[in-house]
Formats: C-alpha cells, sequence, structure tokens
C-alpha cells in the first residue's frame, strides 16, 4: 500500500467505526483493524475522525461580474477547497448564444484544466433553450455533464429562461435522466422592485438590496418550479434556497411526490439581514440576498430533517476593493461571498458541534448526497473498498478563530470572521494524493481532474 492510515475513527453517512485504511494509487484497497504497515507512508490517526472527501456542488472560481473578475481562480480556488477538507468541486460553463454547446464547455475547461488541485466537473447553465439545444443535450451529457441551470431571472443580461423554456427542459429530464438546477427568483417584480428602490438608493444605501428582495421573491419562483417539476415528472433542483417560505414549498412539493431536492449555503443558516445595516454591509451582498434569522432557522430545520439534502457554498468570492466599486449603488456590487473553505468545519462547528444533526448527517450533505444526486457514486463521497481515496482527517479537538490571513482564499475578509470553530481539517487526500498535511497546503496544480458524470442520480 502506498498510504496507511491507523486508528482513525472512520465516518460514513450511515456508519462510525474505527479501522485502518489502505491506499494503492488512487483508490482505497483495503479497510480493516490491525493492517501491516508495510514500506509506504503510514498516518496515525488516532482520535481523529475519518471523512470522505467534501463535494461543493456550487462554485464560482475566476467569474467575471459587475466589471472585475472574482479573485479566487482555479487554482487557487481549488488549493482553499482542499485546506477546507474538500476534494471535489461542480463550477459552471455558460452555453454560448448561437454557438454549440460544447464550445462553452471546452473554453469553460481551458481555464479549468492544468490548474485545479482537486478533481472537478461543470455544470452548464443554459440560456438558448430551443430545438438545436435539446437535441445537443444528449451529446453533452453523453460528454459526462448531465445537470443544467437555468436562471429565472436576468433577462436584462439575456441569461433568462422562460417559463415555457424550463417547462420543456423539465419534460427532457424523463427521457435523458439529466437534473434540471434553477435559480429560483421572480424576474418580473424583482426588476420592478429593483428599479424602484435603485432611484431611492442614497436614502437607503445598500439595504435598498433587501427591500428589493422580498421573500416573496424566491418563494413564487420557487412554487413556480415546482409546478411545472409536477406536472412534467422533471428532475428539478433548487440552489442557493434562502428562504423558510422556499423550504415550505420544498417539503410540501416532496410530500407530494414531486422530483424536488434543494441546497442551501452556510450564508443563509449563519448570518442574517442585518449584516447590511453594518458600515460594511456591502461586502455582505449576494443574490439571493441574506434573509432574516427566522429564515436561518427554518433552514436548519430544513436541513437537518433532510427536507434540504445538499449543503453547498455559491462561493464568488470579491476583495474589499472589488466590492467598493458599487460606490453607493446597490445594482453595481459584485455578488458573491467566499466560501468554499469554510464549509465543512462550519457545518461541523455549528451544526454537529451544537447537536443540530449527527456526524453521519454531516457527511451526507457536504459529501454523499452530492455524489449521489450529481452522478459521482459511489467513486466519490463515501469511504469503501473500491472507491476513490478522497478522504479528509479531521480533528475535533482543534480549535480555529476564523480570520481572512489565516485562509488561502485570496480574499481579504471573511463573513465569518471572529467565529470560533471547535474541529477543523487536518489532512486532505484526493485520489491518493496528499494535497493537505498538517493544515498546509502541499500538493500540486493541475493534479485535478475533470469528472465525467453518470445520470439518473438518486438520494
Amino acid at each position: 500500500m502506498d498510504i496507511l492510515i491507523k486508528n482513525g475513527i472512520i465516518v460514513t453517512a450511515c456508519d462510525i467505526y474505527k479501522a485502518d485504511i489502505g491506499i494503492k494509487g488512487e483508490k482505497i484497497v483495503l479497510i480493516g483493524k490491525n493492517l501491516p504497515e508495510g514500506n509506504g507512508r503510514v498516518i496515525n490517526a488516532e482520535g481523529k475522525y475519518i471523512f470522505p472527501g467534501g463535494i461543493d456542488v456550487h462554485t464560482h472560481f475566476q467569474l467575471p461580474m459587475a466589471g472585475t473578475v472574482s479573485s479566487d481562480d482555479f487554482e487557487n480556488g481549488t488549493k482553499a477547497a482542499a485546506m477546507g477538507g474538500i476534494t471535489t468541486v461542480i463550477d459552471f460553463a455558460n452555453q454560448l448564444k448561437g454557438q454549440p454547446i460544447l464550445e462553452g464547455i471546452e473554453a469553460r475547461r481551458a481555464e479549468a484544466d492544468g490548474k485545479v488541485c482537486i478533481d472537478y466537473s461543470l455544470h452548464l447553465c443554459i440560456i438558448d433553450w430551443n430545438d438545436r439545444t435539446k437535441k445537443e443535450l444528449k451529446e453533452v451529457i453523453e460528454y459526462g455533464i448531465p445537470s443544467f441551470k437555468m436562471f429565472m431571472i436576468y433577462k436584462n443580461r439575456g441569461l433568462m429562461s422562460d417559463d415555457a423554456s424550463l417547462f420543456s427542459a423539465l419534460e427532457s429530464t424523463l427521457e435523458t435522466g439529466a437534473i434540471i438546477a434553477v435559480h429560483a427568483e421572480s424576474s418580473t417584480v424583482l426588476d420592478m422592485l429593483v428599479d424602484r428602490y435603485e432611484k431611492e438608493k442614497d436614502k437607503y444605501g445598500v439595504y435598498a438590496h433587501v427591500m428589493s428582495r422580498p421573500n416573496f421573491i424566491e418563494e413564487e419562483a420557487i412554487l413556480r418550479a415546482i409546478k411545472w417539476a409536477e406536472v412534467t415528472g422533471g428532475r428539478l433542483y433548487i440552489v442557493h434556497m434562502s428562504t423558510g417560505e422556499g423550504a415550505d414549498a420544498v417539503c410540501n412539493a416532496k410530500d407530494k411526490g414531486v422530483n424536488v431536492f434543494a441546497e442551501t449555503c452556510p450564508q443563509y443558516l449563519l448570518l442574517d439581514d442585518e449584516v447590511f445595516m453594518r458600515e460594511n454591509g456591502h461586502w455582505y451582498a449576494t443574490c439571493p440576498q441574506i434573509k432574516k434569522k427566522k429564515d436561518s432557522l427554518r433552514l436548519w430545520k430544513g436541513l437537518s430533517g433532510g427536507e434540504i439534502q445538499i449543503i453547498a457554498t455559491d462561493t464568488c468570492t470579491f476583495t474589499t476593493e472589488q466590492k467598493s466599486l458599487w460606490n453607493g449603488d446597490f445594482t453595481k456590487i459584485p455578488y458573491g461571498l467566499p466560501g468554499v473553505e469554510t464549509m465543512v468545519p462550519l457545518m461541523y462547528s455549528e451544526g454537529v458541534g451544537k447537536g443540530r444533526f449527527s456526524l453521519n448527517h454531516l457527511v451526507s450533505i457536504v459529501s454523499t448526497n452530492p455524489a449521489k444526486l450529481f452522478g459521482l457514486y459511489p467513486e466519490k463521497g463515501t469511504i469503501a473498498t473500491g472507491s476513490d481515496a478522497d478522504l479528509v482527517i479531521y480533528d475535533p479537538n482543534k480549535e480555529v478563530m476564523i480570520h481572512p490571513e489565516n485562509l488561502q482564499t485570496n480574499c481579504d475578509w471573511s463573513p465569518y470572521e471572529g467565529m470560533c470553530l471547535k474541529g477543523y481539517p487536518e489532512t486532505t487526500i484526493c485520489r491518493g494524493k496528499i494535497i493537505v498535511e498538517k493544515n498546509k497546503f502541499v500538493g500540486t496544480p493541475g493534479y485535478g481532474k475533470f469528472l465525467r458524470r453518470k445520470t439518473g442520480g438518486k438520494i
């Protein structure tokens, strides 16, 4: 064996037990007690948990927005992910209007390949649904991308899909086994409110961002998308769900048998819209924005109870200098927060540590469920013989206070600055290679590979 991890406490979505793990090449080849050491590298994980590598299915590295580009590129963004116990990310490629879909995918891969430090895949953002696009989906799915994002907003940016397009795309999933992810906000009313409050931006400042996006903007769009999923029988995934009303809608739909899944993000669980009252409130602007405390409580309940199946980050990193481009106009803020590096330790400390859910459930929402739904399981998302050796050795006793200078991200601030965490990743292994050791990045840019995923994933 190339690596032997001794004496660790293995945690999967369904088991907790003490055993050794033997790694040969990129795979886990043995799991058992008192495995012989041989001549390979031996890591003593006594008193530590061993989790399957985290999977963040919603990242935006080097994303152009508001006249700038998010500050974590594919290299540093995946370094940051590794430091936080993430071994796989799924980012996004855009369909280029009027061009074959694969051109947009290959263009995005050209930005990532040779730079990523962990494994990655892509969702395809569909912005031009038509007969040609529908025919090309089969080729894209065969290529290994079976998940497609559609926007219910951003008409003025040429990104929005209308209801007919969403309906037709959901219909197509019955035949293909793909899944349609939606950014669910109600476009026409949202645009009206944004225009209204932009005229009063001097009066309200960044809080106008909150006022232009009341909860019903997300709720109505989620209900509408769910209705199309219900009547078509299609496979629907709600990204970055931020409201309690959204969680209620998803819960009710699942009770009726609708094929709908949802993610939420740490910022919606751990922050509330009082952050926008701060002097630096514009730093926290995201789309959708952080909501109220009651929404956080409902989202925690949904995440703990299985109504929300996945935690992801929507990480999109902008420095304080980039955020300052707003110049007092909330419509010009580069929307997004850093998050990929802190997702797993935040969910461990605030979820497991505060009794909101179990260690097994933590593994489910940060690793196993993402792997299953998005076609990576059982290669990813579990600890089993034959699976990829994507592992995190996690110190449950390590105490960390979040400060940007202690993080790998290029961002010079953190929305969670000053939070005290109990438990933190110590060592990260991606496909058999140690890439973080004792909280230091030791990997190689370009080691990560593009993952071709399967259709029909289920949780």
